[in-house]
Parts: structure tokens; C-alpha cells; sequence
């Protein structure tokens, strides 16, 4: 099995120096690279002066962490690509591709929140999700062809490249066949450069949370990220995710291939003292999150959630804790993550637990315990293949 960490960074009331969040992160990256962990993801965030989800350029923070490490793989969970020009962001990619030495793993997603949406792109806006996912996917072909043709066009209902009647006339860039229509002299094609170090791409995650994203991720041969569901609720996702993988590859899949799964994880010496140190924190920022989500998530298997007058009004430690929390005792850890194992054949799981208001040692000793105490138990898989291994017959699929 392999262990990333997502960095969903926070800063409650905005008491630190952003300095200070970026030295924080950057310490948990250079921890991970030389501890065995496979990966680190950040998430992409705006607007957020009440210090939830403070990072709004997983890219560029991945180039500081790319800097600072030397093994670690380089995700974004996710990169909101709907509020960017796709063919920058084909850039950006290929760019952090060439600056980690081919370590990128480009996550996607499509955005949560109104408040983001509409004012970084109004077409993009996630209260029109029709809308929002033709965005989404005609941007995510964009990047795809300008990654891997030699000279790309487009003409799609929000995009066209190159731009009609656009001539480029220049003694120095003789005109060839891919790029300049002999009859017109007109351009027809435009090249990328650079594409990115790892071929033909690197892999491609796409935050998936409804039925419809997660069907559209398997089809599309796009790996597929996950997070709140228990894990007797995560069976038949993976199945469906499954079913559309199988068909984009054109063979059976194993369950859990090509999926990486979030979870907060808190680990302490004893059960009580990872509620006393971080449960108010994960509280917190779910009540943030799922203002919007709600709590249909959380729901194991088939359950009915009792009708309460406030959205919100289940969420209690006691009531989370069993559904998805990693909190308690290295023990406690590793046997939930036998049984999501077990279950799922989960072969990637992303841990989370610098959460709103958890003081950074805590956060570092929760870490190395993670680390010294839970890892050692999946060692039987430590030579699994690796994220881009994995992938490979994915990207030839969707390259």
C-alpha cells in the first residue's frame, strides 16, 4: 500500500503568517520524502479570509515542496481546473513536471463553493452543474491534446485555438504543414512547449464525489480520488468506478486500481487523547465543508439519517468517529485500514491531520507516529507499483 498526505492547509482567523503555513507544510513535506511516504497533495482554495483551506495555488506550493524534496511525488487535490485558462494550465503542469524531475501527479476537480466559482470564472459556476462539467471536461481535453500533439487545435463550445484568422508571418518560424494552412497562410495549429517530462503526461486524479463524476472518471480512464464515505458506503463506488475503467481499458480491472482514498487520520498514544487534541478541529472544518455538502456522505450502506431541524445537527465526535475517523492508537489505525483493505482492495491512501486548530507539533507527532507505528504494517506491499507504473496503461489509454 501506498501512504500519501494531503495537505489541506488552514489558518483559523488568519493568526499566522502565511510564511509561516508555507514553512509548516513544507516541514511535513520534507518529513514524508525521507520517511517513506509516496506522495504529497495540495488543495486549491479562494477567498478564504476565515482561514479555511488558506492554499489558492497547489501548483506553485508544489514547486516549493518539489524544491525541498528529492523522492516525493507532487499532487493537487485538487487543481480547480474550471477557473483557469486550460492551455496555461497545460503549462503550469508540464512546468512543475520538468522542476520535479517527472514526480507531477496533476489532480482535478470542478469546485464547491458558489463563492469561488462564480467570481474566479462565472461560466464555471457550481450551481449550474450542467454547465460546470461541459466546462470541465472540454478543459480537460484542451489539456490533453495540447499535451500530446505536436501542434493541437480546438473548437469547442467555450474554447477555439488557435483563434480564427490569426495569421503569423515571422522569417524565423518558417510555416509547416501541423501549424500554418498553405491556402491562407492561416494558423492551424499551436504547440506547447514545454510538454511535460513524463510520458505522455503525467497521471491524471480527478476528485470524484457523485455517481455521475465517478462513472464519467472511470470511463475517461482518469484515476479517481475519494474521501468522506465509510467504507461499506466506499464498496459500491469503487465497483462503479470499476465497471467504467474496465470498459476505457478494454480489460477486467482489479477493484481499487487506479483509486486513492482521503482520510483524517489522528494518531495519539491513547483513543482519548486524539478526540482531546483534534477533535475540535476535524468538527470545525466539517461543519465549514459540509454546510454545503450536508451529510449524505457520511451515511453508511443503506442507512436513513434521522430528520434533525439543522442540517448539521448529527455531527458530533461520537457520531463521525466510526464512519470515517482514523483517530485513536496506531493499533486502532492499522486494523481500519486492514479492514479498507480488505474491503476495497484500497492500494492508496492519502492521510490528513493538520486540521483548524491543531498546533503543528501536534500535528508532527501524529505524523511520525503514523509513520513508525501504522506503515510498518503494510510493508508487505512497500514494492507495489509505484503511482505512475500504475497508471501507465491509463495514459495510453487517454493520451
Amino acid at each position: 500500500m501506498r501512504f500519501g498526505y494531503f495537505l489541506n492547509q488552514n489558518n483559523p482567523g488568519l493568526t499566522k503568517s502565511f510564511s509561516e503555513v508555507v514553512a509548516e507544510g513544507r516541514e511535513i513535506a520534507q518529513y514524508c520524502d525521507a520517511n517513506g511516504w509516496d506522495s504529497i497533495w495540495a488543495t486549491e482554495h479562494h477567498f478564504g479570509h476565515e482561514g479555511f483551506e488558506v492554499c489558492p495555488n497547489p501548483i506553485l506550493l508544489g514547486a516549493d515542496l518539489a524544491a525541498h524534496t528529492t523522492r516525493l511525488r507532487i499532487g493537487q487535490a485538487a487543481s480547480i481546473i474550471t477557473f483557469r485558462h486550460p492551455v496555461q494550465l497545460a503549462e503550469d503542469i508540464a512546468m512543475l513536471d520538468h522542476l520535479s524531475g517527472g514526480r507531477v501527479d496533476f489532480g482535478i476537480g470542478r469546485g464547491i463553493y458558489p463563492r469561488e466559482s462564480v467570481n474566479m470564472n462565472p461560466i464555471a459556476d457550481v450551481r449550474d452543474s450542467d454547465v460546470n462539467r461541459a466546462l470541465f471536461a472540454e478543459t480537460l481535453d484542451v489539456i490533453r491534446r495540447a499535451w500530446s500533439e505536436e501542434f493541437f487545435s480546438y473548437d469547442g463550445d467555450f474554447y477555439q485555438f488557435p483563434h480564427q484568422g490569426l495569421s503569423f508571418d515571422h522569417p524565423m518560424s518558417p510555416p509547416q504543414p501541423g501549424n500554418t494552412d498553405p491556402a491562407t497562410g492561416q494558423l492551424r495549429g499551436l504547440a506547447l512547449v514545454p510538454k511535460p517530462l513524463q510520458t505522455p503526461h503525467p497521471p491524471i486524479w480527478q476528485v470524484v464525489d457523485s455517481q455521475p463524476s465517478i462513472e464519467a472518471a472511470g470511463r475517461a480512464g482518469l484515476n479517481a480520488l475519494f474521501w468522506i464515505p465509510p467504507t461499506d458506503a466506499l464498496v459500491p463506488r469503487f465497483e462503479s468506478y470499476q465497471a467504467g475503467r474496465s470498459q476505457a481499458l478494454g480489460i477486467e480491472a482489479p477493484l481499487g486500481d487506479g483509486i486513492a482514498v482521503v482520510r483524517d487520520v489522528f494518531v495519539t498514544e491513547t483513543m482519548s487523547e486524539a478526540e482531546k487534541l483534534a477533535g475540535d478541529g476535524i468538527l470545525d472544518y466539517l461543519r465549514w465543508v459540509c454546510h454545503y455538502r450536508g451529510l449524505s456522505n457520511h451515511r453508511h450502506l443503506g442507512e436513513v439519517l434521522l430528520d434533525t431541524p439543522g442540517k448539521l445537527d448529527l455531527l458530533t465526535y461520537e457520531w463521525l468517529h466510526p464512519r470515517n475517523l482514523l483517530f485513536g492508537t496506531a493499533e486502532y489505525v492499522a486494523e481500519k485500514i486492514h479492514e479498507m483493505r480488505d474491503q476495497l482492495n484500497l492500494q492508496n491512501l492519502l492521510a490528513w491531520s493538520n486540521f483548524p486548530g491543531v498546533s503543528h507539533e501536534a500535528v508532527m507527532s501524529s505524523i511520525e507516529l503514523f509513520t513508525q507505528e501504522v506503515m510498518p504494517h503494510f510493508a508487505d506491499q512497500a514494492e507495489a507499483q509505484s503511482p505512475t507504473q500504475q497508471s501507465a496503461t491509463t495514459r495510453e489509454v487517454i493520451a
